[in-house]
């Protein structure tokens, strides 16, 4: 099993036509050896590392010969002296591997270059955990250097790789423009720690439940749609073109005088998208796309999910949300790297973050 970090293909995939404003937010993707980390608009960095797959550390192999899978999240918030929080996750990919044959309880010295610093425990089937702060702390100071790093039951050792760890937290303390000062995790020094860029709110959206019944469109109505759907979008021309009832286009009432029309866009080896368009109710319909790689659509709120590889250890996910105008970009990010670690993967790393609130209740006299 070779690691992947989820290339561009995936990582750009879910790009929608409706992202209200997001590209002008402050984010960051980034990855290096076996450690990436991902930034969101409100400056909350998030490092993920893991074990190195290419099997130079000489850590202990489960049953499959491979090291034993382990990832660790290292979370800071932006703005003056915030801490930063760490996570460790014991590799756990689902059927018949050899977390089945671990103890219920698992209590783990974690150890750097052999030196213990303190004890994590992890039960059955509740694989991630909190560290403490002194064991974050010990972490960040080993990834600024070579170590070796590593949890170990006595039994089974677990071994995350400091490869690429350093340039990871170079890259966040530049990010949330902590360089020079004393809560640089890199280069410290001793710039006013009050200078540090400050954390971002993240963007409030107000939903709008939508009408959301189905409507049928006329013969001719509806052929006026296809050729306007596939005349603006080239990544579905192919299908919208396609007469087969999978390639049907799907109309909603949203509000206002607008309509939501979907269909199949594209099919891959374990992923398909559908493409969403917002349209008048009455021609011409001149369709705005919100986006090709939907996986579903309920009660003004269009998801996408997609799988990074076949075994589902990764996934990119992204979503956007009715506020009686338009969709407006709500969430993107993915879950790490394709790496063994979880069933469905092993973190949440978004890029965009939103507060989304109900419309507020009508007061009455």
């Amino acid at each position: 099993m070779k690691r992947q970090i989820l290339g561009p293909a995936c990582l750009a995939m879910l790009a929608g036509g409706a992202s209200v404003h997001a590209a002008d937010l402050p984010s960051l993707r980034f990855a290096h050896g076996n450690w990436e980390i991902v930034c969101d608009n409100t400056r909350t960095c998030r490092a993920a590392g893991y074990h190195d797959e290419g099997g130079s550390d000489e850590a202990d192999e489960g049953a499959d010969g491979e090291p034993m899978p382990v990832s660790v999240l290292l979370t800071r918030k932006a703005g003056p002296n915030t801490p930063v929080q760490g996570e460790l996750q014991i590799g756990n990919p689902g059927e018949e591997q050899e977390t089945d044959r671990l103890p219920p309880i698992l209590a783990l010295t974690m150890k750097i270059n052999g030196q213990p610093h303190g004890k994590v425990t992890i039960s059955q089937g509740k694989w991630t955990v909190g560290l403490a702060p002194e064991q974050t702390r010990a972490l960040l100071g080993a990834l600024t250097r070579d170590s070796r790093i590593e949890w170990s039951d006595g039994k089974h050792t677990w071994r995350l790789s400091d490869k690429g760890g350093a340039a990871v937290l170079l890259k966040m303390d530049e990010f949330q423009g902590r360089l020079g000062t004393p809560g640089a995790l890199v280069r410290k020094g001793t710039r006013n720690e009050n200078g540090v860029l400050p954390a971002l709110p993240a963007p409030v959206v107000v939903a709008v439940k939508p009408d959301d019944r189905f409507v049928q469109l006329p013969k001719a109505g509806l052929a006026a749609l296809r050729a306007a759907l596939k005349a603006q979008t080239e990544d579905c021309a192919e299908q919208i073109g396609a007469r087969d009832p999978e390639n049907e286009i799907t109309v909603q009432r949203l509000g206002g005088g607008k309509l939501l029309a979907s269909t199949l866009c594209w099919r891959g080896a374990y992923n398909q998208g559908d493409g969403y368009w917002v349209i008048n109710a009455d021609p011409p319909y001149a369709p705005e796309l919100v986006t090709t790689y939907a996986s579903g659509y309920d009660e003004g709120r269009i998801d996408a999910s997609q799988k990074g590889r076949g075994m589902g250890d990764c996934w990119a996910f992204e979503d956007w949300t009715w506020d009686g105008r338009r969709f407006v970009h709500t969430s993107k990010g993915n879950t790490g790297a394709c790496n063994g670690i979880a069933p469905g993967g092993a973190w949440s790393l978004p890029t965009l973050v939103t507060t989304v609130r109900k419309p507020a209740a009508a007061r009455h006299p």
